[in-house]
């Protein structure tokens, strides 16, 4: 499979970087500014001694600052370890409104040599706005920044 453009770009911005925050710090700022019709683009990430993620970077509007292991569609992607693509996030038992403007949304989970990272979360104001594609580009996405980290 041939890397996506989006991953292409990642890889080439952070080659030879290693902060872990600046590196997630801008990967969220290239989802946001490339992807069309989101408000929403960045990563929650996972703190095992209160098994619960917290806010990690991100570009939109203010955010919910921690989500526990389990709890709406960050928190159950986390806990199945699993891509969730929910194409009406108001249909998801448990939905989480930290944006109301928000109706459709995909998480990706970052895991790393076993080891949870957190997710990536894109939220759009569009019901059903992402695609299988969509899931294969940001999983594919998700691989290309797990190896900067």
């Amino acid at each position: 499979m041939t890397n996506s453009l989006l991953s292409q770009q990642l890889d080439a911005l952070l080659t030879n970087e290693t902060n872990f925050i600046a590196n997630l710090s801008n990967a969220s700022a290239l989802l946001y500014q490339s992807l069309s019709d989101i408000n929403w683009a960045g990563f929650y990430l996972y703190d095992e001694a209160n098994n619960e993620l917290h806010l990690g970077p991100f570009q939109g509007k203010v955010a919910c600052m921690h989500i526990k292991n389990g709890s709406g569609v960050c928190g159950t992607a986390l806990q199945q370890q699993k891509v969730l693509r929910v194409d009406n996030v108001h249909e998801f038992a448990g939905h989480i409104a930290c944006d109301s403007a928000s109706n459709s949304e995909i998480v990706v989970p970052l895991i790393k040599d076993d080891k949870i990272i957190g997710v990536l979360d894109i939220d759009s104001p569009s019901l059903s706005r992402f695609s299988p594609e969509d899931e294969a580009e940001l999983v594919e996405f998700s691989k290309t920044l797990l190896k900067h980290i």
